[in-house]
């Protein structure tokens, strides 16, 4: 038999089945900080897979359940909740440090997999695609009263990539984050209605296709993953950011930052990152309609072309840490587990077994993000050279983070998932098994206050709580209650020293009518450069008529992080009143800040061509300077580019100056720009290339009506018109069976026109017939074709794990098969391709079990991202590969990793396929010794090779 590159092995990997088993006891529970210990509070049968958590006022931890996670792929004995899942509430009612009651709240149909919990007073708020959905307890029983759907129209059903939790900000909304699984069309209580989509598209019984370039109500066109921000009567709903991938949660602190990590596609990409209002994260192209893959530009990483990073009108990407699964977020604000920790971001990642720590410290115009630490974690170390399961089944391991959460006496929460596997669409576990951790400090009994909402002594108690919706209700509270507690919340302005509680008094006496606002305004000169930005954020929300006052003042005098601040808080207002304030900010503006300029691009996006006009246009090109040229970058504005032109053309600038112009002068979509590149790619050097690369990038996408007479050098796959004759005979209703069979006997000769088999079968073609397709796959070579011919012509060729892991294993001898098979699309020991994720860190993710059921078992799980389709084209030629764009332009990379640009006319169907492109064992003729053996050398090759 041919032996054919293992191209997509691995391609897909993400969650996969094995046995379920206990936590090792002789290890530590976690690694914790020293100073702080850690006990398992709660465990299961008082709850079943935990995905995430609040606290109420009296200390109850909630907790919601995805039993029913994906039952469609977890069908086999795992635990199901026929009712539909449920939200727990969980109680320490003897004061031991550990849960010992457990109370249903709430089971419902429509809760299938919710991923989201915040409990407010008597509301408890889940989110569960396509749903937001309030219960209500008015009686005080445990039990709703009543239920409102208080938003719908969510894609991503049952789907790691649906909606996550809400939370209420200190501005009194509420912020919801949903990952990239559209299309999502919500509409809002006074009829606003968002319409987002993308190019990504996963196969499940609940999905319909997510559409790209969808305009919302307020003429933008929104991408992937994105945050909402509501009135909490459903009424004034926005999209404070977007273009995720899948973004777990959204923690806002009380200063009124956004902070969120972000997933990538299995390519050590995760992110946890700053977010600014109104911001583009990066992940799609603009409109959503092309990957990150169909971007990527000659000499990027697959970071830097993964979030976008060097597009204007992308937000930075923070800290870029690798391999993972992140989840949920939180900010300890207060001083309970030691004043050492407050301020601390904590960023829980299931991949990695760990909760990372980051100290967010500003630099310039915003949060880096550079001091990650390994905060708390099941493993002894994280490090990208370390290997956390030395042995097989290492359950240190099976420690999977879902949730980090702080209780109303300071102490932290942390759902376990209780997993050996993460990461995609199934679970092993078929019990439910889940754990709540809590860590406090050793030498500090925490114990639980008692929240007293009716005095207004409580309610500046509740103020000052570390649990984000217990101090959220106070401060509604506080507001019900009006000019009385003025004086109160004056002193916590003026006299706390924790800056988080002077945020959260300043927000409140902000909506507290004219009196609250003057109570303010003296903060704008505070020593504290996040205590201003608090204020002016709060100006904005409830007096924006005296932060246009007091703008330009701030804006000649404060610092880069109170300019940029600025720059976002004023983009919709009327430019007559805020060009000079914009003035001053750009004047300012160093040429290097990336937060800066992408303020700078945010908040002056419908204004940066008249302000270009007014300021730069009649300035000599030649002369501008960095700050200039980095501006007009971001901006990209039309009516620059006779100035671009001129730089890119002029040889007496640096080579870096006139690149920058190229690259301007790409994301201008007008005949002008074009012409200039067109010129430029006449002309021999690095420029010259770089020109011609973006003629051809551009020609199937934002150029397309521009360069329709220029030939791009796209070779396509040779045309099968006697295929497509053979495919309309058999399609033809008049052919009889025995005609039928003949063109299925010629169609199998031909390796293109096994392809059409596939289609035809794919698209449900031969259903009602009763055909031999036997002898369809006896001449293919292919692995990945080989393979749905077999699933679609019926041909089991499952293996028996259980015999691969009772194998011994040679490391030595796997590597040689891992590169055979594997290098063709995946970095192994230094060596091979990156159309797939690579395997150099696939240990970071799986231990060994689970990385040979991932070989075993291709389809058990596909990674998001990876889905398999066939291309049909009008020519008759047919592609089997990865969507990476769509729309006008159409991108696809094949099994064999050829990438296919072609305009979307020369498209005659495409259809998604139920499995991966990733080969089975069978296909790639290996037997169980060399599973064991590729497997033994991937789960150490990043240590030693």
């Amino acid at each position: 038999m041919v032996k054919w590159p293992l191209c997509c092995c691995f391609l897909f990997l993400g969650l996969f089945a094995c046995d379920s088993g206990k936590q090792q006891e002789s290890q530590p529970l976690l690694y914790v900080p020293e100073g702080l210990e850690v006990s398992v509070w709660a465990e299961s049968p008082l709850f079943f897979n935990p995905t995430n958590m609040d606290v109420d006022a009296k200390g109850r931890v909630w907790v919601t359940e995805a039993v029913n996670y994906r039952d469609f792929r977890n069908a086999d004995g795992h635990k199901v909740q026929d009712k539909g899942d449920r939200v727990m509430i969980l109680e320490d009612t003897n004061g031991d440090g550990k849960a010992d009651t457990s109370k249903v709240f709430v089971q419902d149909t429509l809760l299938r997999s919710p991923l989201g919990i915040a409990v407010l007073g008597n509301q408890v708020v889940v989110s569960c695609s396509p749903n937001v959905i309030i219960y209500t307890d008015e009686d005080g029983d445990d039990l709703p009263d009543s239920k409102e759907v208080f938003l719908t129209g969510f894609g991503g059903k049952d789907h790691d990539h649906g909606l996550h939790a809400g939370q209420l900000g200190p501005d009194g909304k509420w912020y919801f984050i949903t990952g990239n699984a559209g299309p999502h069309q919500v509409e809002g209580k006074d009829g606003w209605t968002l319409r987002s989509g993308s190019v990504y598209n996963e196969y499940t019984p609940y999905s319909t296709e997510n559409i790209p370039s969808q305009i919302s109500d307020d003429g933008e066109i929104y991408n992937g993953g994105l945050i909402i921000r509501i009135n909490p009567d459903g009424t004034g709903m926005e999209v404070v950011s977007h273009n995720f991938r899948n973004a777990f949660e959204v923690a806002v602190d009380s200063y009124g930052n956004m902070w969120q990590s972000d997933n990538d596609d299995q390519t050590a990409s995760c992110r946890t990152t700053w977010l600014m209002e109104g911001s583009d994260a990066g992940y799609f192209s603009e409109k959503g309609d092309r990957t990150w893959q169909a971007d990527r530009r000659p000499g990027q990483s697959i970071a830097e072309a993964h979030w976008h990073q060097h597009d204007p009108g992308v937000l930075p990407v923070g800290d870029v840490y690798g391999a993972g699964s992140p989840t949920g977020m939180v900010r300890i604000e207060g001083d309970e587990l030691g004043a050492q920790f407050r301020g601390l971001l904590l960023s829980a990642d299931a991949g990695r077994n760990i909760v990372f720590g980051y100290a967010p410290e500003v630099e310039g115009a915003g949060y880096p993000l550079h001091n990650r630490q390994a905060f708390i974690s099941s493993v002894d170390r994280d490090n990208t050279g370390y290997i956390w399961h030395q042995v097989e089944e290492d359950t240190r391991k099976w420690f999977r983070p879902s949730d980090v959460t702080i209780g109303t006496d300071g102490a932290l929460f942390i759902a376990d998932w209780y997993d050996p596997i993460v990461g995609g669409h199934q679970m092993r576990d078929k019990i439910g098994e889940g754990k709540i951790y809590r860590i406090v400090p050793k030498d500090k009994n925490l114990t639980l206050p008692k929240i007293d909402y009716s005095t207004t002594e409580g309610q500046l108690a509740a103020l000052k709580n570390p649990a984000v919706h217990v101090r959220a209700f106070a401060m509604q509270k506080l507001k019900d209650q009006g000019a009385a507690v003025l004086p109160e919340l004056q002193k916590v302005v003026q006299n706390e020293d924790n800056p988080f509680f002077r945020a959260r008094a300043i927000w409140t006496l902000a909506d507290m009518g004219a009196e609250g606002i003057h109570l303010i305004l003296p903060l704008l000169e505070d020593a504290n450069q996040e205590i201003v930005l608090t204020t002016l954020r709060a100006l904005s929300a409830y007096a924006p008529e005296r932060l246009l006052d007091e703008a330009l003042g701030i804006a000649k005098e404060s610092s880069p992080l109170i300019k940029r601040g600025l720059a976002l808080l004023l983009r919709d207002e009327d430019w007559d009143k805020t060009s000079e304030i914009y003035g001053e900010i750009i004047e300012a503006y160093d040429g290097e800040d990336p937060w800066y300029r992408n303020a700078l691009g945010i908040g002056m996006k419908d204004h940066a061509e008249a302000y270009y006009l007014a300021n730069i246009a009649t300035m000599d090109p030649a002369k501008w300077s960095p700050q200039i040229a980095s501006l007009v970058w971001e901006w990209h504005p039309k009516v620059a580019v006779s100035a671009l032109k001129a730089r890119l053309e002029n040889e007496d600038l640096a080579i870096e100056a006139r690149d920058l112009a190229l690259e301007t002068l790409a994301f201008i979509f007008e005949k002008e720009a074009v012409e200039a590149v067109k010129k430029a790619a006449e002309k021999e050097g690095i420029l010259g290339e770089k020109a011609q690369w973006w003629l051809q990038f551009r020609k199937y996408n934002e150029w397309s009506a521009f360069l329709q007479d220029w030939e791009a050098p796209i070779v396509l796959p040779d045309a099968q018109p006697d295929l497509l004759a053979l495919k309309a005979q058999l399609k033809d209703s008049l052919t009889n069976l025995e005609q039928k069979q003949e063109v299925i006997a010629q169609l199998t000769e031909s390796p293109e026109g096994r392809l059409h088999l596939v289609l035809m079968a794919a698209e449900g073609a031969f259903k009602n017939y009763n055909l031999d397709f036997s002898a369809v796959n006896k001449d293919e070579k292919r692995p990945s074709v080989l393979k749905l011919l077999r699933y679609y012509f019926g041909e089991d060729t499952a293996m028996d794990e259980k015999e691969i892991l009772s194998l011994g294993k040679d490391p030595v001898a796997g590597k040689v098969k891992a590169i055979q098979n594997c290098a063709a699309c995946h970095k192994v020991a230094n060596s091979g391709n990156e159309i797939g994720p690579d395997l150099s860190r696939i240990g970071q993710k799986m231990d060994y079990p689970t990385l040979v059921n991932a070989i075993v078992q291709p389809d058990a799980a596909v990674g998001f991202g990876s889905e398999a389709y066939l291309i049909a084209l009008k020519n008759g030629a047919v592609l089997l590969g990865l969507l990476q764009s769509s729309g006008p332009v159409v991108t696809v990379l094949d099994f064999q990793g050829q990438r296919h640009v072609l305009p979307a006319e020369l498209v005659l169907t495409r259809k998604q396929l139920p499995i991966s492109l990733m080969p089975g064992p069978k296909e790639m003729d290996l037997k169980a010794q060399d599973i064991a053996d590729i497997a033994a050398f991937l789960i150490q090759s990043h240590t030693s090779n």
